[in-house]
């Protein structure tokens, strides 16, 4: 296999990298400097502590899934949760024109920061641009504007991570089996999200040497999933493992599995919703798994533009700034660590 232990080298890369960066810290700070390296920026309590009042703009999709409604409430709780923040949340829409229309209202009105999830990143990147160019810090959330210039500080779910948690799940559990049906349920193929997704799953499947035996997509509706699921078990008479990409889809596809009585695989969700968690504690059915893709994001994007507006920095690194660019992580839940992370659960 010419790609086998291609993740492997991967992590391997970035413990080298580490291993560079703190040896040139070290380089760059032991030539006798005096000034404590690990004092720089702003402490914990004073990112804590209420600074100068800022308003901050946010704008998103409409709430039609339940990861895009959590979102939406969990920017509202972490502005609530400062009160040196006032939020303007313009209305939920799919239509980027809009999306547009709502983020100039804040550049007019003056706003310190925007975060924006667009509905469209490319079509949304001029307008981010525009806020930017007016000294306005524009936090970039979960669809990436297509220009550099379109934004401070991006914060992002990890697509590619989340396949490579979910094939490197079903790797372990499916350990010495190398006839195994493994099936994919997408998303919508078009998204660059779910491209990304089905590529880390491919990639790490194929580093145990499996592959994807059988592949249909949906539309992360319950409807979509129910229906692409049934072509799947019609078609696949027998399946080991399935990875599913989305938790609210997941409700159709669970509901097709239970219509065709078939429970001879196990299935591994995406997302993280209180559903999903809840049958996967019960564990009385085939989804044994989820993949996080954090619906925390907005909520992380309105604490750093919080932190940008009052020139602040992270606490918790050295260099005294906000990083451009944040990739979370995408770890896996099973019966034995869901109590870690059903409290940031959202409902389907």
């Amino acid at each position: 296999m010419a790609r086998k232990h291609t993740l492997a080298k991967r992590a391997l890369f970035g413990v080298g990298a580490s291993v560079l960066a703190i040896g040139l810290l070290a380089s760059c700070t032991g030539g006798g400097v005096d000034e404590n390296v690990t004092e720089q920026g702003t402490s914990s309590e004073e990112n804590a502590a209420s600074g100068d009042s800022v308003v901050i703009g946010f704008s998103g999709p409409a709430a039609d899934h339940g990861w895009l409604g959590a979102i939406n409430s969990g920017a509202q709780a972490a502005a609530e949760g400062f009160d040196d923040v006032e939020l303007q949340m313009a209305e939920g829409t799919n239509d980027a024109n809009a999306q547009i229309a709502a983020v100039e209202t804040f550049i007019n009105e003056g706003v310190d920061a925007i975060v924006l999830l667009p509905s469209d990143g490319a079509a949304l990147t001029e307008v981010a641009i525009k806020a930017m160019d007016a000294g306005i810090p524009v936090i970039n959330v979960d669809r990436e504007f297509s220009s550099p210039f379109a934004a401070r500080t991006t914060v992002l779910g990890d697509n590619y991570g989340m396949g490579v948690s979910a094939g490197t799940y079903i790797c372990e559990q499916l350990a010495g089996n190398d006839d195994a049906v493994v099936a994919e349920i997408a998303g919508i193929d078009s998204l660059p999200l779910t491209q990304d997704r089905s590529e880390g799953f491919a990639d790490a499947l194929d580093d145990c040497g499996l592959e994807v035996s059988a592949r249909v997509a949906a539309d992360f509706t319950v409807q979509g999933g129910e229906s692409a699921t049934s072509q799947l078990l019609s078609a696949n008479p027998k399946i080991d493992a399935i990875w599913n990409h989305d938790d609210d889809q997941g409700i159709g596809v669970l509901a097709a599995i239970d219509a065709a009585g078939r429970d001879e695989f196990f299935m591994v969700g995406g997302a993280g919703s209180k559903n999903a968690m809840e049958a996967i504690k019960a564990d009385d059915g085939v989804l044994k798994a989820t993949i996080i893709y954090p619906s925390t994001q907005a909520a992380d994007g309105i604490a750093l533009a919080r932190l940008i507006a009052q020139g602040k920095t992270m606490s918790d690194l050295i260099t005294p700034s906000v990083p451009t660019r944040i990739v979370l992580d995408a770890p896996v839940v099973t019966k034995d660590n869901v109590d870690e992370y059903i409290d940031l659960a959202f409902d389907s």
